[in-house]
């Protein structure tokens, strides 16, 4: 199956994610194409594919993609061949990929199950960037701003998954990938009205 994870940066997606995957074999996360530089720590072919904009260009032109998009100025995509790679190992699937290149994997592969993951507060969401040290305060609130406009996407997810506890939020999240569970329409209610209430003015 495939799957998409999106959320707010400093949300927790990568993190839940990657716990996800250490602990379930059957699952992998796809490694996505970026024109942005590593961040500290970083490693070419295991967190991004580092490229340049003319590299970028070329596969998205010769339709390499499965889905691409331009956030905080730098270009993201997800290559065919690298979904393709993980479903020939018999894997499950997630692209960490943001709400427009989620539009563009529903309309390539209707099949794909859509979580969000949401903060429990606005506050918590700026201490968690703050706690990275990878971003300036001019970054910061930026992103926080942005983050509005993209919780404002959520409808379009049928798992809403509040990362207010690590482990509780990785225990839900478990249970859509490797258990298939079907959206709980309750959890869901409540966490659409958090979301509403994240993006209030």
């Amino acid at each position: 199956m495939l799957f998409i994870v999106a959320a707010p940066s400093g949300a927790g997606k990568t993190s839940l994610t990657r716990a996800l995957a250490a602990k379930h074999a059957t699952v992998a996360i796809s490694v996505s194409h970026t024109t942005r530089p590593p961040r500290p720590g970083e490693a070419d072919g295991r967190h991004y594919y580092f490229v340049d904009e003319k590299k970028f260009r070329a596969m998205a032109d010769a339709g390499a993609f499965l889905e691409h998009a331009k956030v905080f100025g730098h270009r993201y995509g997800t290559a065919c061949a690298e979904v393709e790679r993980r479903h020939r190992a018999g894997r499950d699937v997630i692209l960490e990929i943001d709400w427009q290149g989620a539009r563009q994997v529903r309309a390539a592969r209707p099949d794909a199950v859509g979580i969000f993951i949401l903060p429990p507060s606005r506050d918590a969401l700026a201490e968690r960037l703050k706690s990275r040290g990878q971003d300036a305060p001019e970054t910061i609130t930026h992103r926080m701003q942005k983050a509005r406009a993209e919780i404002a996407h959520h409808k379009e997810f049928p798992h809403l998954i509040v990362n207010d506890d690590f482990d509780s939020a990785l225990a839900r999240i478990k249970a859509v990938v490797v258990d298939n569970a079907p959206p709980n329409d309750a959890a869901r209610a409540k966490a659409a009205a958090l979301a509403r209430h994240l993006t209030a003015p």
